[in-house]
């Protein structure tokens, strides 16, 4: 018998546990809790999260959630479609959003290029960009990557790729410090780094 005295609670636990930032203690308080619910609220729980996974959609123009097959982004007529911002993962999405400096479209890269993780230029949705561009709607890209090493090469390389296109290459500014997650970046600060944007320079 485990140190919880039942499987289930354990097995509970582990699965919180599994969870970014959640330790043991803080599993076992969640499992306690939901032990607690009734079990209606328990199943409308579990459900959320199935179809979280099941019935989710990814837009295929941008790659951003949607509970429908186009995101609200690329569907809002009322934001600017002449401009993308170029990020790394949703929850850069979600931190931009939050500044309320950007009302543009966007183009996630689910990651970025890391020789170490095995990620190269393949690995990531950046043809798409180009094809994106290449329709010549788009007048200007933002690259809002991370600013560390493989943020800079990242960005370098979508540089490289669209430079012969006629759309504006512009950076966040440096606000943002070299080596910061803009998940990780207050959104004043990273307001105004949108907002006095500047042309990228390699």
């Amino acid at each position: 018998m485990n140190s919880y005295h039942s499987d289930l609670l354990a097995e509970a636990v582990e699965q919180f546990a599994s969870l970014p930032g959640v330790g043991r203690k803080t599993a076992l308080r969640l499992a306690l809790h939901m032990l607690r619910q009734p079990a209606e609220n328990v199943a409308h729980f579990s459900e959320s999260f199935r179809r979280l996974k099941t019935d989710i959609h990814y837009c295929p123009t941008c790659g951003m959630i949607s509970d429908d097959e186009n995101c609200p982004f690329c569907n809002d007529a009322r934001r600017d479609h002449t401009t993308v911002c170029v990020v790394e993962s949703l929850r850069d999405v979600f931190s931009i959003e939050n500044t309320g400096e950007y009302r543009g479209l966007y183009h996630i890269l689910g990651g970025i290029i890391s020789p170490m993780d095995g990620i190269g230029p393949g690995d990531l949705p950046i043809d798409a960009l180009v094809e994106r561009l290449s329709r010549g709607d788009i007048r200007e890209v933002i690259l809002a990557l991370s600013t560390g090493m493989e943020g800079e090469t990242t960005s370098f390389y979508i540089y490289k790729r669209i430079a012969d296109l006629p759309v504006q290459v512009t950076a966040i500014a440096r606000g943002v410090g070299f080596g910061d997650d803009l998940e990780y970046t207050d959104e004043l600060t990273l307001g105004r780094s949108i907002a006095n944007r500047q042309v990228f320079r390699p």
